[in-house]
This record gives C-alpha cells, structure tokens and sequence, in this order.
C-alpha cells in the first residue's frame, strides 16, 4: 500500500472507495509496472522502434528526477548494466543500494551544490564511453533541479530565479524554457558531444508529454529560443526581480544566437504519462460499480475548479477522476501545495451540493512546500471565511491538517503528475 495512513482515512466506505482509486493510480505510476512492457534482457522495444541490446559492448545507465532510482532497479532486474548514476531528491532514500551506482541527492524543486556536482559527474561519465557502448537515460519530472550546471551565472543566481519563477504563476514549459537558457546541460547539451550510443526511456509529468520541457529536455533539444525566455519574463512582470548577470547572459544569447541544440541527438521514449495513472483509476472505478468521466486539467487552478464542477452531475454512485498539474500564485506563507489547495477549493464550492467524496494528490507524494501527498474530505459543512482565510495564505496544508484529511505517502519514487477523484 503506498497510502500510509490508509485506515485512518478510510472513515466511510466512500472516502475508503475514493482512496482504493487513488491506490490503483499511483500502483501505475511504478517503474516497476511501466519498464517491463518495453524491456527485455535482450532488446529495447517502443511502438516500431527496437534496440538491439546484445551488440553493445558495454550497457550503463543514467537516471535523473523523482523516479531515478526505482526506474533503475527496474532496468537493472532486466538488463545486465555495468555501472551507472542516479541523481534524485535530498530527502528521498535510494531504493537500489549496491556498489554498481553511484548516487547522489540534490535539492529540489531548488538547486544546490550537489546538483551542480551531480551535473558534472554525468557529464564526465557520459563522455567518457566509446564508441562501442550504450548508455540507456532514465529520465523523470525533477530532473530540471537535481542537475545544474549553470552557464556563467553563479549557483545563486540560478536558486534566485527558481524561486522567483515558483510564486509567478509561469507553466513548467515556461519555467524550464527559462531554465534551458541558463544551463550547460539541459536542452539537449548533455548529449550533444557524445560518442557512444544513447537511448532515453522518459516518464512524463508534463502536459502533451513535451520531451523539450521533461527534466527540461537535458537528452532531447529545446526548440524555444532566448528571445522566448526573455518574453516569458517580461510576460509576468518580474525583469526587476532577475539579477542583472542573468538578464545579460539572455541578452546576449539573443544577440550572438548562441542557441541551444535544435535537433535530437538520441531516440528519447515517453514511456509512461499521467494517462497510465487515469485508465487505471478508471477500471478500478469502474470495477466497484461507478459511472466514470474523466477530466484533463492544466493551467489556473481557478478555471481547473471551474471545469470540475461543470462536470459534477446529480446522478447518484458517479465518479469524476481527472488529472494533470494546475499552477498556483503563492500568495501567502502558509504550508501546503496546489492539490490541497484544490480539494479546498472544491469544498468551499460544493458546500451547497449532496454529499460527495473530494480528494486530489500528487504522484510523486510531495505536495508544494507539505510534507502531504494531497487531502481528502467529504463537502462537510464549513464556515465560509474561515476557509477563505486559509486559502489567502496559501495554507492549505494546515487547513487539512485540523480536518485530519491530509495523505500520507511520503517519497513515492515516481513522478506523473497529479490525479484526483470526486465521487457522488
């Protein structure tokens, strides 16, 4: 059960439905479920495309983001790998130990000085294979901050936009558009100088599956521009708040056309998205006997509340399950994350409606600044300014927190967004 506090949540048969949904979506989400369907001892094989695995001398792996670690474990119980990397966040605790990988934990959604370590370790490990070799990239959501390699700026500079570009309200396409422009790595660089063969399995935790915006693109290319990062600033209001040294490095970019790579060097796979979560919470649903519709949503966290509850119908035993990652403007200092934030949302909403079961999380099990998952909650009764006050002060986590309703699953070791589910 990856649930921790499964039983104590499960104080009504609804909410104990709700939660075995949620189950079945992040029981999806497993690499351990996800790289046996294109992996063999043999070969590599996606849709038309196979990789004949026996005639490389020499296969290594290299994983970066949220679900590094378990996506190597289930590779390496396949294919013989020599040796590898895993870079994944401070905090979470490898689940592959062994002398075979080297690990490391980086901050995020922060970067630090491992990041940068980290960053520089894969480089060298990657251009130090022949021609005669592979190495197969496992990349996740996340890997944007746990590989940094800043283009002259200093590490600071780089923490200073992140955390400007996380209160703007900026989608992870323009955040990470920003983030390829001040990088040394990402946007395809990584592999640009290569000489042996490389092939990445990638799970997506972006809208449309954008291999250029994944872990921002660092074995794909990038096909936004530097004049793109510097209107993306200018688009949320924030040139004043850039440091200078970063504001001169675009510039310049856009004046020398010092552009990032435009064409893939490597195959890059998505094997895995938010959908694979969404069909398996479906057929669970479906199999303990709801009616199911299913919602995609992104962007404003407002209109995604506008869009659920359009959706919520007067038919009894429904089910509305949706996924995908919304953005919030963190307005206050207050603890929680945009899942919480969206199950209290949907119930300062829903206060005059039946009774239903609202719950939201994030697969990765790490929601915003919380130590949550998400939160669930029946549309119980609840003074309206009271919950207008905690939503003011972006303090979601707390709210949940008196009403018992937060999830726990600490490190999920996997990253495909959020999913959540309604039921009537």
């Amino acid at each position: 059960m990856i649930i921790q506090n499964f039983d104590d949540l499960a104080t009504t048969d609804k909410k104990r439905d709700c939660l075995e949904i949620l189950e079945a979506g992040l029981q999806a989400a497993n690499p351990e479920n996800i790289i046996p369907k294109f992996v063999t001892p043999n070969e590599i094989k996606i849709s038309d495309k196979s990789f004949n695995l026996e005639k490389y001398s020499s296969i290594y792996s290299v994983a970066f983001g949220k679900a590094g670690d378990s996506m190597t474990r289930a590779l390496n119980a396949i294919v013989s790998i020599k040796s590898g990397i895993i870079v994944i966040p401070k905090g979470s605790k490898s689940i592959i130990k062994g002398k075979k990988f080297q690990i490391f934990n980086s901050r995020h959604p922060k970067p630090d000085q491992t990041s940068v370590k980290a960053a520089k370790e894969v480089m060298k490990f990657v251009q130090n294979k022949r021609s005669d070799e592979l190495v197969i990239f496992l990349v996740s959501g996340g890997g944007s901050s746990l590989l940094a390699m800043p283009d002259n700026i200093t590490l600071d500079d780089k923490v200073h936009v992140t955390n400007v570009l996380l209160k703007s309200g900026a989608t992870i396409q323009e955040f990470n558009c920003i983030r390829k422009h001040l990088s040394k790595i990402k946007g395809g660089k990584l592999v640009e100088n290569m000489k042996c063969h490389g092939v990445s399995l990638v799970m997506s935790d972006v809208e449309g599956d954008d291999l250029s915006s994944i872990a921002s693109g660092t074995t794909y290319m990038d096909d936004t521009t530097y004049v793109d990062a510097l209107k993306i600033i200018d688009k949320y209001k924030i040139r004043w708040k850039m440091p200078q040294e970063v504001l001169d490095l675009l510039e310049k970019g856009k004046n020398e056309s010092m552009e990032t790579p435009k064409k893939a060097k490597i195959e890059n796979f998505v094997i895995a998205n938010n959908n694979d979560c969404l069909e398996a919470m479906k057929e669970k649903a479906e199999n303990t006997g709801y009616k199911v519709s299913t919602i995609h949503l992104f962007g404003d966290i407002k209109e995604a509340v506008t869009k659920i509850l359009e959706k919520i119908s007067e038919d009894e035993k429904t089910c509305i399950i949706f996924g995908g990652e919304t953005t919030v403007k963190v307005l206050g200092k207050g603890m929680g994350g945009r899942n919480q934030e969206l199950v209290l949302r949907l119930l300062k909403n829903t206060q005059k409606l039946k009774k239903m079961v609202i719950a939201s999380i994030g697969t990765d099990g790490i929601d915003g600044n919380s130590v949550f998952a998400g939160a669930i909650t029946e549309n119980i009764k609840i003074d309206l300014d009271v919950m207008k006050e905690f939503l003011k002060n972006s303090d979601s986590g707390r709210f949940f927190q008196k009403q018992k309703g937060n999830i726990i699953t600490n490190a999920t070791h996997t990253n495909l967004m959020d999913v959540g589910v309604i039921l009537k």
